[in-house]
């Protein structure tokens, strides 16, 4: 299968002029600097914020480049995925003409993305354990269809989907498939970025909220072809990542032993949830989960989700979702943490 990016493109983006910075017309870290119109006493604050940060993250990208396996023009970040959601829909989808291909249940975003910016949906639901209809998908793409989005693990059911599928969807659509990674870091297989050489029309999105435990500072990935990080970087906000969240990630970064060891730890206790919660009768199933949550189905998931309100106890109730009938999505959490919500739990059902 040929692919040409450009021909997916909008129109009007293909030949779209960026807004230059001070910051893209000189790139050096010394000089008198009287380009950008920044305060030269520096800032209220006791540390100085009061230049603007690097438009394109470059000294970032090198330090994930070399964790992710990966070229550091392959990388987008954005402030969180969502931003990378939302510039796919601007780069790719003519408002009110195209569409793409939801598979859910999935992550919210994608459909909230499209409404925001006109672009029609088609849902093509999972199968009863979560899996992929490859062939209700290509049924429902058209001559319209510009990106597919698959989450894997996925959210809010936790489970891998199956590689094969997403391959299938690679091979033989001729636009973008969308692999959500946000909780690749608790999965037992590699990322599809060992992909990226095989597959232009391939982008994979991770994030530093889940496993980095880094939610707060909204640092999202996309890791695709450089044509492609080209196109996001060219319609992205000048300075969308803040100096602070680059200064702080970068230092972040040089402590992967405490991320793995953060991640044991999430896992041992997905385990010990996973078998306090077999010990309840009445609770009638725990979906597999390669995540850092469980969706368990319980009687009466509305009421059992209120009554743990009120001991304190928050989870998300996902009974309204399609295919989580009575389910609620319980993220793992400390010892003490789970110990609490097994007692709650254990005290409204019985």
């Amino acid at each position: 299968m040929s692919f040409d990016l450009n021909s997916l493109l909008r129109p009007h983006i293909v030949n779209l002029q960026p807004y230059t910075s001070a910051r893209d017309e000189y790139t050096g870290k010394e000089g008198v600097f009287l380009d950008a119109n920044e305060n030269p006493y520096g800032s209220i604050t006791d540390q100085d914020f009061n230049r603007y940060p690097d438009p394109y993250q470059s000294e970032l990208k090198e330090k994930i480049a070399a964790i992710k396996n990966v070229k550091p023009s392959q990388i987008f970040l954005g402030n969180g995925s969502d931003e990378a959601i939302d510039l796919l829909f601007r780069a790719f989808c003519n408002p009110g003409v195209d569409n793409v291909i939801l598979l859910p249940p999935t992550y919210g975003m994608y459909e909230v993305s499209a409404s925001i910016n006109d672009v029609a949906v088609k849902k093509v639901p999972l199968t009863a354990d979560f899996q992929l209809q490859t062939d209700l998908i290509f049924e429902a793409i058209n001559d319209k269809t510009k990106i597919i989005f698959v989450c894997s693990p996925n959210n809010p059911s936790g489970n891998k989907v199956k590689r094969s599928d997403v391959l299938l969807l690679l091979k033989h659509f001729n636009g973008l498939v969308v692999v959500d990674e946000a909780y690749i870091d608790f999965n037992d297989e590699p990322s599809f970025t060992n992909h990226l050489k095989d597959f232009p029309n391939l982008l994979v999105m991770q994030t530093f909220s889940k496993a980095w435990g880094l939610a707060s500072l909204r640092l999202g990935m996309a890791f695709a072809s450089e044509e492609l990080i080209k196109i996001l970087n060219r319609i992205k906000p000048p300075y969308n990542i803040s100096g602070l969240t680059q200064e702080t990630v970068l230092a972040a970064i040089d402590k992967q032993n405490k991320v793995d060891s953060m991640i044991q730890k999430i896992l041992d206790e997905r385990d010990f949830l996973e078998k306090h919660l077999l010990e309840i009768d009445a609770v009638q199933k725990i979906h597999p989960s390669q995540a850092n949550f469980l969706l368990v189905k319980v009687p009466a998931a509305n009421q059992v989700y209120e009554q743990l309100i009120e001991n304190k106890i928050i989870v998300r109730n996902r009974a309204k979702v399609q295919l989580c009938e009575n389910c609620l999505r319980i993220s793992v959490g400390t010892r003490d943490e789970n110990k609490a919500f097994i007692k709650a739990l254990k005290a409204i059902l019985d």
